[in-house]
């Protein structure tokens, strides 16, 4: 009987190329708003919008081998320009609808089974006008540490932190060719990522072959955190 992996968003950006690298392996299920790019994939979709439904209340399988949570935000703002509700709204999106679908699934993840989850490069790189987003991606990081802890041996948790990824939720910020050119140059490796680079460290964590490996932060940020190669 092939295992079952439930991701929260999956039809576009890093959740898609995480279904498209599985779904011949695994089943499949993809809680989102949207059906977006799944058609032709071999994925049952959940209408689901993770800001209001309770998972619990969702049909999903009763046995989880895996669980990705991919929804996120980037608020990018100069601390002078925000307000409590900009923080309380990132802390939202990024932690606090993560840790109700958490609480909801939990029961259902099997022995040896893998979560991943996903922060930024900027919580252990202090970058300017990230203060919302990477204290709450910095809450992910804390408590995926403490879950990994608390649940082992039984699951495994593993937090990813990219750099700029070119995905819609970037779209923004990558809207032009000069801008991708300026952010690409600020990387060691002088791209700024896709989704494909992500889905690869998600996949992998998330197969039961790689079944020695939690409570892990891994930087998947093209050498953003540790080189300085622009002095």
């Amino acid at each position: 009987m092939r295992k079952n992996i439930l991701l929260i968003g999956g039809s576009y950006g890093i959740g898609l190329e995480v279904v498209k690298q599985l779904s011949t392996k695994y089943d499949i299920y993809v809680a989102s708003r949207t059906v977006g790019d799944l058609d032709g994939i071999d994925a049952k979709h959940i209408q689901f919008d993770v800001l209001r439904d309770d998972i619990s209340k969702m049909s999903i399988p009763d046995e989880l081998h895996g669980f990705a949570f991919c929804p996120g935000s980037i608020t990018l703002k100069p601390l002078k320009m925000m307000d409590i509700d900009n923080f309380r709204e990132d802390m939202e999106i990024n932690f606090f609808s993560m840790v109700k679908v958490v609480k909801g699934i939990m029961s259902k993840m099997t022995e040896n089974s893998s979560m991943v989850f996903f922060s930024t490069v900027a919580v252990g790189s202090g970058m300017p006008f990230h203060t919302s987003v990477a204290a709450a991606k910095g809450a992910i990081e804390g408590f995926a540490l403490s879950l990994a802890a608390e649940y082992a041996p039984r699951v495994r948790v593993n937090v990813i932190a990219p750099s700029l990824v070119d995905t819609p939720l970037a779209g923004r910020l990558l809207n032009n060719d000069k801008k991708k050119t300026m952010m690409a140059e600020r990387h060691p490796l002088k791209r700024v990522g896709v989704a494909k680079d992500i889905a690869h460290m998600t996949a992998f964590l998330l197969d039961s072959d790689n079944s020695w490996i939690t409570g892990q932060v891994f930087a998947v940020d093209g050498g953003m955190s540790r080189l300085n190669t622009n002095p």
